[in-house]
C-alpha cells in the first residue's frame, strides 16, 4: 500500500513538474521575445516639423494597430527614432547609430527629399532596404535597387510634381505664353525646378525668369518684385514651408497678380500654415497628396485619420493630418506586407517582394517600378477658393480646396485667372 501511494505521489509530482516547467518556458518565451526594431529619423524640430511630427504620430498608430494584431512574425514591433531637426547633416549619423548601436532589424527613410538623400548612402553601405517618405527623384543618381519611394510622382518624378499645374494652365483660353520658375536652392527645390523646366518646354512656354534663392532667405519681396518685372503669365514656385509662407505674404503685400501661381510649394498643406495665412491663400494652385474627398476615400484611410485625430491634440500635432499621416501609415504597410508575405526580415527578400507586387495601402494600391518610383503618377493639384477666415473649420470644408487634377480624383474647377479668385 505504501509503495503504491508513493508511486502515485511520484507520478503526480512529475506531471505537475512538467506542467510547471512548460508554463515557465512559455512565460519566459513571451517575456523575452525580442521585438522587431524598425529605425528611422524624422523631422521633429525645425521647419519641417509641422509635417514630421504628424507623420510620427501616424507611425505610432500603425505600431499600435500591428501589435494589437499580434505583431509581425509573432513578435512585437518597436519603432526606434531620432529627431533629424530638419537638417540633412544630422541624418547620416542617426542612421549609422540605428544600424551599428541600436542594431535595428529594419530601417525606414526620413521625411522630405533633403533628408532622404543623405540616408541612402548609409543604407547602401549596409545593403539595407529603405522606403522613403515624400522624396522627389532622390534615387535618380544613386540608382539603388533596394530603395522605394512613397510619393505619387510616378516613373518620371521631376516633371510629375508640377505636371498637373501645367495641364490646368494650358487648358485656359487664351493659353499662357510665358512663365517664371523660382526655387529654393536645395535638393527638393532644384529637382522640382528641373521638372518645371521640362514641362515648360513641352508646353511651348517661354521662360522669362529662372532663378534659385538661398534657403536662408527671409525677405521674399525683392524676389516677387523681380518676377513681377519679368511679367510672366504664370509662376511656378518650388519652396519649403517657411519660404512658402514668405512667398504668399509677399505676393499679397505687393498686390502681384499673375494669371496662375503656385505648383510646388511645401507647407501650404499644413493646417497650422493654412490657418495662419487664411484668405491670403485664395487663388494659389498647388500640389497636395490626400484630402478626405469622396474620390480619395480608399479602404481604411478614414479610420486611420480618425485614430490620428483622436490623439493629435495631446501630441501637439497638425489637428487634421490630411497631408502626411495617411502616407506615413501606408509606407509602413508596404513594409508590413512584405515581411508577412516573405516571412522574413531579410532585406534582399523584402526588396524583391516589394518590387514585384502590388501593395494594398490606405492611400490605395501601390506598384513600384524602375528606381523604386511608382509606376503611375497620381500627384493632385488643388486650388484655394473662397477662404474667408483663419479657423480650423475653413479647412475642414473641402469646397475651399477642390481637387483639380488628376481627373480620376477631380472634385472642382480652377478659378482663372488668379485675380478672380482673390
Amino acid at each position: 500500500m505504501f509503495q503504491k501511494l508513493n508511486l502515485r505521489a511520484i507520478l503526480a509530482s512529475a506531471v505537475a513538474a512538467v506542467v510547471t516547467v512548460g508554463a515557465l518556458i512559455s512565460l519566459a518565451q513571451a517575456q523575452t521575445g525580442e521585438p522587431i526594431k524598425i529605425g528611422f529619423s524624422m523631422a521633429l524640430t525645425g521647419p519641417l516639423a509641422g509635417a514630421g511630427k504628424g507623420a510620427l504620430l501616424a507611425m505610432k498608430v500603425w505600431e499600435d494597430d500591428i501589435n494589437k494584431k499580434g505583431g509581425l512574425l509573432g513578435r512585437p514591433v518597436k519603432l526606434i527614432y531620432y529627431d533629424d531637426k530638419s537638417a540633412p547633416a544630422e541624418v547620416p549619423g542617426i542612421y549609422t547609430k540605428l544600424l551599428e548601436v541600436d542594431k535595428v532589424d529594419l530601417i525606414m527613410g526620413p521625411y522630405a527629399t533633403t533628408q532622404i538623400a543623405p540616408a541612402i548612402p548609409v543604407a547602401m553601405g549596409k545593403n539595407k532596404l529603405i522606403i522613403s517618405l515624400f522624396g522627389t527623384a532622390v534615387n535618380h543618381d544613386f540608382k539603388y535597387a533596394r530603395y522605394f519611394s512613397m510619393i505619387p510622382t510616378g516613373p518620371n518624378p521631376k516633371p510629375a510634381f508640377t505636371q498637373g499645374f501645367f495641364d490646368i494652365a494650358m487648358q485656359q483660353n487664351p493659353k499662357p505664353q510665358t512663365i517664371a520658375i523660382v526655387a529654393a536652392d536645395a535638393e527638393f527645390g532644384r529637382n522640382v525646378m528641373d521638372g518645371a523646366r521640362e514641362n515648360a518646354k513641352v508646353a511651348g512656354l517661354k521662360i522669362v525668369y529662372d532663378r534659385t534663392y538661398p534657403p536662408s532667405t527671409t525677405d521674399f519681396a525683392p524676389i516677387v518684385r523681380a518676377i513681377q518685372a519679368a511679367n510672366p503669365d504664370i509662376v511656378v514656385i518650388c519652396s519649403y514651408p517657411l519660404d512658402s509662407v514668405g512667398m504668399v505674404r509677399a505676393v499679397n503685400e505687393i498686390g502681384y497678380k499673375p494669371k496662375m501661381i503656385g505648383g510646388g510649394m511645401v507647407g501650404l498643406q499644413f493646417t497650422a500654415i493654412k490657418m495662419q495665412l487664411g484668405p491670403l491663400l485664395n487663388g494659389f494652385v498647388n500640389y497636395d497628396t490626400w484630402l478626405p474627398v469622396k474620390t480619395m476615400q480608399y479602404p481604411g484611410v478614414l479610420e486611420v485619420v480618425a485614430k490620428y485625430q483622436a490623439r493629435a491634440a495631446a501630441e501637439g500635432v497638425d489637428p487634421l493630418g490630411y497631408y502626411l499621416p495617411p502616407w506615413a501609415y501606408a509606407y509602413l504597410q508596404v513594409l508590413e506586407q512584405a515581411v508577412t508575405a516573405t516571412k522574413s526580415l531579410d532585406d534582399a527578400k523584402l526588396a524583391d517582394y516589394i518590387g514585384k507586387n502590388t501593395i494594398k495601402t490606405v492611400i490605395g494600391d501601390v506598384k513600384f517600378g524602375p528606381g523604386g518610383e511608382w509606376t503611375e503618377a497620381k500627384m493632385p493639384q488643388i486650388q484655394f477658393q473662397n477662404v474667408k477666415g483663419n479657423t480650423l473649420d475653413e479647412f475642414k470644408d473641402m469646397s475651399k480646396t477642390p481637387v483639380l487634377t488628376p481627373n480620376s480624383v477631380k472634385t472642382g474647377d480652377v478659378i482663372y485667372p488668379y485675380e478672380k479668385a482673390k
